[in-house]
């Protein structure tokens, strides 16, 4: 009897969920500074409330700890991360840097040029968050044969 085949799974979206205690101060900079459209927004009972934000493709980057360390090392000179770190590919990383810092962000490392060809800074962010800013500064092609490339960031 033949084994029964099940149609692989289909992921549609990638949605963080991130817990904000000071909810307008995270979803201004978020959507205001960082420029991320407002897709939705939802209130409930209790002041229950949400602000879902479109942050563009989706990735899940998953990093042993060694590789999380090597990111460190190359960001920021020092190990600072979280076990959990956002990463948003950006236009221009020193200006989008400069405007989140002026939003209330702390940089905890300017943009710096990394070998895999983008610009990335560190920042400590609203909701409680450390987040990379990224600027693809190479082409896709020469990005891919950098063995130090680790996808975006």
């Amino acid at each position: 009897m033949a084994a029964e085949q099940h149609p692989a799974p289909v992921v549609r979206q990638l949605r963080l969920v991130v817990e904000a205690a000071d909810h307008e101060a995270a979803v201004a900079f978020y959507r205001d500074a960082l420029g991320l459209p407002e897709e939705a927004a939802f209130t409930g009972d209790g002041d229950a409330r949400v602000v879902i934000l479109d942050a563009g493709r989706a990735t899940l980057e998953i990093a042993n700890p060694v590789q999380k360390r090597m990111i460190d090392d190359v960001e920021v000179g020092r190990q600072v991360a979280p076990r959990i770190r956002v990463a948003f590919e950006v236009d221009d990383a020193r200006a989008t840097t400069a405007r989140l810092v002026a939003a209330g962000a702390s940089e905890i490392a300017p943009p710096t040029r990394t070998p895999w060809q983008s610009l990335n800074s560190r920042l400590d962010a609203p909701a409680d968050l450390q987040i990379t800013v990224f600027e693809e500064l190479g082409a896709p092609q020469e990005r891919a044969v950098d063995p130090g490339h680790d996808g975006d960031v």
